[in-house]
């Protein structure tokens, strides 16, 4: 069993976990960054030694990000800002929604998606970052609306067979990709309904929570969307509602199993008002046929009614087989699952807000 570090991002500072080799869970660090929201954090595995990126959001100082080349005891910021605006864009950086390394091919390569929605990339492993201008021209962009919690590029998906091709996810804007290294990007949203927007079908304008990338098919994509989950078979060209065995189709966060093909876990709310777990019971559903039936998994929850909404990056899996998952809600409680999500066990309690979460072997 290898050494897991499970790194958890709140409103009040980054808090780290770590798995040693007998399977047991401690505390392996933190808080650090006291009092800024970290919105944003990586775990980058390419190199020989793991380096650690994290979107802190001060409300003194302002949003920057950082890393640790130790595992967190020490950590870098940039004499100057990693992430900034053009000044011809007029635009200034309130949040990095996303920090997310590119592939094998491109060791070097990382990808920051911002508060207002841009795209990011770094050739340094995160030191420092260039607007990728071509998206942030496209003609759409004036026409995105903030969603509930800001105008946020959230989500970026690289396509491990080519580095050229590239997914990511607005909201409220939709999902974007680009199969010739960013020099145009299309909206990418076909199937996906939305019941704010006038007409059923519109070309961009969805409230995209969360797309992950299935295991074994990176064409099988997997969509939750502010009311409804789809599944895409063609990298996101259309989409197909898969909902049925949901006890709710509204929900934030969406994860791809790192191994196994057509499974993928979420975490329904109710919706709009309540936003609390479905039924109000603390339950991850996973699907292991892409999307035509769903199970419940609450061995180890809470059986009590529960009230602790998970937010779009607030579960993810490790890279073991078989996963690990974990989750972080808005109550500050801890959750992880080391067989596939099949048994739960609550690693902490009383945390901030989790806002995300992120786990790899190191």
């Amino acid at each position: 069993m290898s050494q897991v570090l499970l790194a958890v991002g709140t409103r009040k500072g980054l808090f780290l976990f770590s798995r040693g080799q007998d399977g047991s869970w401690s505390p392996a660090g933190g808080p650090h960054f006291v009092d800024q929201a970290v919105y944003a954090v990586a775990i980058d595995t390419r190199a020989p030694g793991p380096r650690l990126l994290v979107g802190g959001d001060s409300a003194h100082w302002g949003p920057s990000v950082f890393h640790s080349d130790d595992l967190g005891a020490t950590w870098h910021e940039p004499a100057k800002p990693a992430i900034s605006f053009p000044e011809d864009t007029g635009a200034s950086l309130e949040r990095v929604w996303q920090l997310r390394p590119a592939g094998e091919s491109e060791p070097g390569v990382v990808y920051a998606g911002t508060e207002p929605a841009a795209l990011y990339r770094s050739t340094d492993r995160g030191e420092s970052f260039s607007l990728v201008r071509s998206l942030w021209d496209h003609p759409h962009r004036p026409q995105w609306e903030p969603g509930g919690g800001g105008l946020g590029l959230h989500t970026v998906l690289p396509d491990p067979r080519d580095p050229r091709s590239l997914l990511v996810a607005i909201s409220t804007g939709g999902v974007y990709r680009t199969e010739d290294g960013g020099e145009s990007w299309a909206a990418s949203n076909s199937g996906v309904s939305t019941v704010f927007l006038p007409g059923p079908a519109p070309e961009f304008g969805q409230c995209v929570h969360k797309v992950a990338r299935d295991a074994a098919d990176p064409d099988r994509l997997y969509l939750q969307n502010h009311w409804g989950f789809f599944r895409s078979d063609d990298g996101g060209r259309h989409w197909a509602a898969i909902e049925s065995g949901l006890p709710s189709t509204f929900g934030f966060p969406v994860v791809a199993h790192p191994h196994r093909a057509d499974t993928a876990y979420a975490f329904p709310l109710n919706a709009d008002s309540d936003r609390v777990p479905a039924e109000r019971s603390c339950r991850v559903y996973r699907t292991e046929d892409a999307g035509r039936s769903w199970s419940p998994l609450e061995s180890g929850l809470p059986q009590e009614p529960h009230f602790g909404p998970v937010l779009r990056d607030a579960m993810c899996s490790d890279d073991n087989d078989p996963a690990g998952i974990y989750f972080g809600n808005r109550n500050g409680e801890l959750y992880a699952a080391t067989d596939d999500g099949d048994s739960w066990q609550q690693l902490a309690a009383h945390l901030p807000d989790v806002l995300c979460v992120r786990a790899a072997s190191v």
